[in-house]
């Protein structure tokens, strides 16, 4: 058995189930290897079984871990989960934020009596908050790729360009704008939030930037947030929790006036998934442990002006943080 299926085996008993319908193609991933778009695992302590279509065979012969036994769906890849099952009764454990209404009853029809379906919540993902050390290495690897984009977008120029092309403008006083066909202008400030991925791990980072030489209320703003983001990333250790991590950015900007234009989180893990745990904001119940991922990004958004949101990437660790993030923070200006 592979070592990730070790790890989730030995969540079981706390979750009450004897085996896990892994359905979440991401989750499928990180414990198989495989990449494709049609695949589903069932682990358990004595059991390791894939199952694909047979358009996937050939792919996860060589993307599959040789631990699982790999299994080809006839039909649909359901059908063939009760032929898998271990004998006797068994608390099957599925993913309910990922099972539809219809697959639970498809599954209900096609399993045996013995077989009891238990929803497990996402204890495959309270695995990959932590990342292993191959894994920091590819989040590392896109962080770099990121940045090297990020110098070469600079280089030719904002102004005269479309958000599409690029980011938002005024638009960045939404958190998440969806950029426009509208030309970027002199006198604006472009927030730019972009990332790339390695071998399926992704960054994230964001920065503000200028079209031109700010006055001094845009620079106090600006400067406030990136107060803000240096006292979260000085907050960042293993053991501290996403609540008080959080509340230490938010009393930066609170006590610079601009608290009620503060209305997202600080931060959230990053992985396989842009956004995954653990969660830094006012109502996260996780405590930070050595090995995640995060992002630490503070903002301040003032509707029909500007926003200004300045974002790094970090990993934990026992004693603060490793900033992954090399991009300069200070306010650029591309005029």
């Amino acid at each position: 058995m592979s070592t990730r299926a070790e790890r989730l085996s030995a969540l079981l008993p706390e979750a009450g189930v004897d085996l896990l319908l892994v359905t979440n193609l991401v989750n499928v991933r990180y414990l198989t290897g495989y990449t494709g778009s049609n695949g589903l695992a069932l682990i358990g302590p004595q059991t390791c079984v894939f199952v694909t279509d047979f358009r996937y065979v050939e792919q996860a012969a060589v993307e599959v871990d040789p631990a699982f036994d790999r299994v080809r769906a006839v039909q649909d890849l359901i059908d063939a989960i009760a032929d898998a099952l271990p004998p006797g009764e068994l608390r099957l454990g599925f993913e309910d934020a990922q099972v539809t209404v219809r697959q639970h009853g498809r599954l209900r029809e096609l399993l045996p009596e013995r077989v009891e379906l238990v929803a497990a919540g996402q204890l495959v993902e309270r695995l990959r908050v932590v990342k292993e050390p191959e894994e920091v290495d590819r989040i590392r690897a896109a962080t770099q790729l990121a940045d090297a984009a990020f110098e070469q977008l600079l280089w030719g120029g904002l102004v005269g360009r479309t958000e599409l092309e690029l980011a938002s403008v005024p638009h960045g006083a939404l958190p998440h704008a969806q950029p426009r066909d509208v030309e970027i202008g002199r006198g604006e400030l472009v927030v730019i939030d972009w990332g790339a991925e390695v071998d399926g791990y992704c960054s994230d980072c964001t920065r503000t930037v200028a079209t031109s030489d700010p006055d001094a209320s845009t620079r106090e703003v600006y400067e406030l947030v990136l107060q803000a983001q240096l006292a979260g990333l000085e907050a960042v250790r293993a053991g501290a929790s996403g609540r008080a991590v959080d509340a230490v950015a938010r009393a930066v900007i609170d006590a610079g006036g601009y608290g009620d234009h503060y209305g997202h989180g600080l931060g959230h893990g990053v992985g396989l998934e842009i956004h995954e745990g653990p969660r830094l904001s006012q109502r996260s119940e996780d405590v930070l442990e050595s090995g995640n991922a995060v992002t630490v990004e503070p903002g301040i958004y003032l509707p029909g002006q500007f926003g200004v949101r300045i974002e790094d990437l970090v990993v934990v660790t026992d004693d603060g943080c490793e900033i992954l993030t090399a991009v300069r923070k200070h306010l650029i200006s591309t005029d």
